[in-house]
């Protein structure tokens, strides 16, 4: 791993060898992005969101601007999060996103839809969803026990254990 690639924030992330220096360009205006005017857990969706991004057969990654890329995984994360929303203690408007990143708000909502298609993301989605939104998530902590839907929550600690462990629910301790 390059120290370029460390600071990027990709290090950890699985990106094809072929499209690595355009993830690690895209990562570095998210992460710059993000210091800047939201906050480290933002840049490190972003940077998950790229590398998935990245992973895609064909790549949407292999056409196009960059820092349009950059600015729609932004608007993406930020849509997922509720970040347009002014009662959130974070956001930020659309045409401020617009204004800060240099890139149309239709621009940058066009390709954020493209990203959400070709995902299947959707507003609370729990693989890019905030720690804090998660926390409260209506739907993360549901399990099927004998047939029952319960709150893991309510569950005995080996249980809830055994349902992180197998991915059920997110592991908060793990920043997922």
């Amino acid at each position: 791993m390059t120290d370029r690639a460390a600071r990027s924030g990709i290090d950890g992330l699985k990106v094809p060898p072929a499209l690595r220096s355009d993830v690690e360009q895209i990562v570095a205006l998210t992460d710059g992005f993000c210091a800047e005017h939201l906050d480290a857990e933002y840049a490190r969706l972003c940077a998950r969101l790229v590398a998935k991004l990245s992973r895609k057969r064909p790549s949407p990654l292999l056409r196009g601007d960059l820092r349009i890329w950059a600015a729609a995984t932004i608007y993406t994360v930020g849509s997922v999060n509720f970040l347009f929303d002014r009662s959130q203690p974070l956001h930020v408007s659309g045409e401020e996103l617009s204004d800060l990143t240099g890139v149309p708000k239709s621009t940058m909502a066009n390709k954020a839809k493209q990203i959400r298609d070709l995902l299947g993301l959707s507003r609370l989605d729990l693989e890019f969803c905030r720690r804090d939104l998660l926390e409260r998530h209506p739907w993360a902590w549901h399990v099927q026990v004998d047939g029952v839907i319960v709150d893991a929550r309510m569950l005995p600690a080996a249980l809830q254990e055994e349902c992180r462990s197998r991915g059920l629910i997110p592991d908060l301790a793990a920043g997922t």
